[in-house]
C-alpha cells in the first residue's frame, strides 16, 4: 500500500455538518429523556408508607411538611372518581379547581348518584360498593358502615380538613328571635309543632329535612344515623337544599338546616340565630343583619369568626373518607388528603367560606359538634 492511499480525505463542508447535526440531535434526545424521568419519577412512585396502617396521623405526615400543592409526593397519575357531601360544595368548585391546575396528572371526576339525593350518606355507600374512588363527608363513619367495609375485605377512614357551620333557616316573613339547639331537635323530634312555644307567632312548624340516610348533617345529639321513625310525623322530606329553600320560602311555617355556608346567603330565607340557651343566641351570619329585601345587590355573610371560636353553637366536620384496600383508591385518597393538609390547600379551604381544621379553636364549654 503506498503512502497516498493511507492519507484521510477530507470531509466536504456538507458533511461537517450532517455529523454535527446528528450530535447536537442525540444530545436533545438524552436531554428530553433525562428530563421527563425526572419528572415521571416521583409520580410513579408508590410510598409503601401510605399503605401502612395509618392510624390517625400517617396519611398527612408529608401534607404537614409541605406548603402547597407542588410539592406533594406520591400523586397517583390517571382519573378518579369521588362524591358525596353536598356541603363540600365551595371546596370542589374552587380548592380542587386549583389542585387541577396544579397536578394536571390527577383528574378528578364529581360523580352524582343515580337513584338517591347526593349526600355524605349516599357518597359513602357508593364508594362501599366500588363506584366511587374516595367519598367527602360532613359526619363522621356509622358503626354501620364500618362493619359493611370489613365484611367487604377492607376498611374505611374518615380523616378530617375542614369544619363548616350549620344553618337553620325560615320563611323570610316569620318573626322569631331564634332557637335553642335544644328547641331545634325537639321540633324535629315533634315535641314542639307551634311557633308560639318558642317565642313567635300562633303558627303550625312545617319542618322539612332530607332523607336521614342521605343526609349531610344528623341532627339529634347522640345518633349517628337516624331512622325515620324517630322523627316527627310532621317532617317532610326533601331531595335537595335546592328544594328545600323554594318551599320555606313558600311556607310561612317553614324550616330546614343546613350547611352554612349554602344558605346564610340566600335570599329566599333567613337563618336563625342559635343558641345553648335562648340568652345567648349567636347568628350564622355576620352582623348587622342584611334585609332581605336589599338581596342579591347586598347578600348575608357567614360568621366564620364565631365558627372558628366556637361561639357558634352547631358545627360538623368536614372528612374525606378513604378506603384502606392497598389499591389505588387508597392511594388516591390519602394524596387528595396531603392536597388539602397543605398551607395552599388550607388557607383555599378558608377562601372557600369554610374553617380550615388547622385553624379551629378549641370548643367552647357546652357547645355543640353534630355527629
Amino acid at each position: 500500500m503506498t503512502n497516498d492511499s493511507k492519507k484521510s480525505v477530507p470531509l466536504s463542508q456538507d458533511a461537517v455538518q450532517m455529523i454535527r447535526g446528528l450530535i447536537i440531535g442525540e444530545l436533545v434526545t438524552v436531554a428530553i429523556i433525562g428530563g421527563l424521568w425526572l419528572w415521571l419519577r416521583p409520580r410513579l412512585q408508590v410510598d409503601n408508607g401510605a399503605f401502612a396502617s395509618s392510624g390517625q396521623g400517617a396519611a398527612t405526615t408529608s401534607a404537614l411538611a409541605a406548603s402547597n400543592f407542588k410539592t406533594v409526593t406520591n400523586v397517583p397519575i390517571g382519573s378518579f372518581n369521588y362524591g358525596g357531601s353536598t356541603a363540600w360544595a365551595p371546596i370542589r368548585q374552587l380548592v380542587d379547581s386549583q389542585i387541577q391546575i396544579t397536578r394536571p396528572e390527577l383528574q378528578l371526576r364529581y360523580v352524582n348518584p343515580t337513584t338517591t339525593s347526593p349526600g355524605s350518606g349516599s357518597g359513602i355507600r357508593m364508594l362501599l360498593d366500588g363506584k366511587l374512588d374516595f367519598a367527602e363527608s360532613s359526619r363522621p363513619l356509622t358503626d354501620e358502615e364500618k362493619d359493611i367495609a370489613r365484611q367487604r375485605g377492607f376498611i374505611l377512614e374518615e380523616r378530617q380538613v375542614g369544619i363548616d357551620g350549620v344553618a337553620v333557616v325560615v320563611n323570610p316573613a316569620l318573626k322569631v328571635p331564634g332557637l335553642t339547639v335544644d328547641q331545634l331537635q325537639q321540633i324535629y323530634l315533634g315535641q314542639i309543632t307551634n311557633w308560639k312555644q318558642v317565642g313567635g307567632p300562633d303558627l303550625a312548624i312545617a319542618p322539612l329535612s332530607q332523607h336521614p340516610e342521605n343526609a349531610d348533617v344528623v341532627l339529634i345529639s347522640g345518633k349517628q344515623v337516624l331512622d325515620e321513625q324517630a322523627l316527627g310525623s310532621n317532617v317532610q322530606y326533601v331531595y335537595s337544599t335546592t328544594e328545600a329553600l323554594r318551599r320555606v320560602n313558600q311556607t310561612p311555617g317553614g324550616l330546614y338546616y343546613a350547611s352554612a355556608r349554602g344558605v346564610v346567603h340566600q335570599c329566599m330565607v333567613k337563618a336563625l340565630p342559635l343558641g345553648l340557651t335562648s340568652t345567648q343566641l349567636t347568628p350564622p351570619y355576620q352582623e348587622p343583619f342584611i334585609p332581605l329585601n336589599e338581596c342579591p345587590q347586598k347578600r348575608n355573610q357567614l360568621n366564620t369568626e364565631a365558627i372558628k371560636n366556637g361561639s357558634y353553637p352547631m358545627t360538623s366536620k368536614l372528612f374525606v373518607v378513604i378506603k384502606q384496600n392497598k389499591g389505588k383508591e387508597q392511594q388516591v385518597g390519602e394524596a387528595y388528603l396531603r392536597l388539602l393538609a397543605t398551607e395552599q390547600g388550607q388557607k383555599a379551604i378558608e377562601q372557600a367560606g369554610l374553617v380550615a381544621e388547622r385553624s379551629h379553636e378549641p370548643i367552647a364549654r357546652g357547645q355543640v359538634n353534630l355527629k
